[in-house]
């Protein structure tokens, strides 16, 4: 299996991650294929496919913030089950973000990741792909050792139509397992930079922003 790089729309391995992404995830969670001409191009954005036999399988999506020392998942995608995709994808992303990270002169803080909470949205079948179930994923997380950031949280649609994404959660994987809180401060930053992109914020993220920042820290729950 191959881990390639994707850094332009015209690359036919992304329309077939497009496809991918469009039988996997629910609309409301799929940036329209123009629209990633710019991330694509961006160097802080990493994308990756996983190729077995000139097909895409799998996909990943993250980015590291060198002022920040964290990185983001934006997601992994399991094309289909009993290839070992999500180890492959798992293991060569942490290998490329410990690099990354060294190259900064640190060591990796952690790395951020939304995650349906199958206990309070509707059932969705992912493309009936058994791997990317929401109870198989959460599992998953919480074994790889990412926890739950303990605030309700919504996000905006990347339709940008101003409608707030409920039933996930933002959880976080600290390199440092002792570790039990994190600043407030520390997530409200991430959360506007990463979602800068999109100019129609609704209110609900607008007022979960605003109850954030009159926090210090934020604890880390199991899931």
């Amino acid at each position: 299996m191959e881990y390639i790089r994707i850094t332009n729309i015209n690359d036919p391995l992304f329309v077939q991650m497009h496809e991918l992404m469009k039988d996997i995830f629910p609309p409301e969670e799929v940036l329209e294929f123009e629209l990633w001409a710019e991330p694509l191009e961006d160097p802080g954005i990493r994308v990756f496919v996983a190729v077995h036999e000139g097909k895409v399988v799998g996909a990943t999506e993250y980015r590291y913030y060198e002022d920040f020392n964290v990185a983001m998942t934006d997601f992994t995608i399991i094309g289909q089950a009993g290839l070992g995709i999500g180890p492959f994808l798992a293991n060569k992303r942490a290998e490329d973000l410990k690099a990354l990270a060294e190259a900064n002169g640190k060591e990796l803080f952690g790395m951020f990741a939304e995650i349906y909470d199958p206990y309070r949205v509707g059932h969705h079948e992912f493309g009936g792909v058994k791997p990317m179930d929401p109870y198989v994923r959460r599992e998953v997380l919480a074994h790889l050792g990412y926890r739950r950031l303990d605030f309700p949280y919504v996000h905006p649609s990347w339709n940008n139509d101003g409608e707030a994404v409920e039933g996930l959660d933002l959880s976080f994987l600290t390199i440092d397992p002792d570790v039990k809180e994190i600043d407030a401060d520390l997530v409200v930053k991430f959360l506007k930079r990463y979602y800068t992109v999109l100019s129609n914020k609704p209110l609900k993220w607008v007022e979960m922003i605003e109850s954030l920042e009159a926090k210090e820290t934020i604890e880390l729950k199991p899931f």
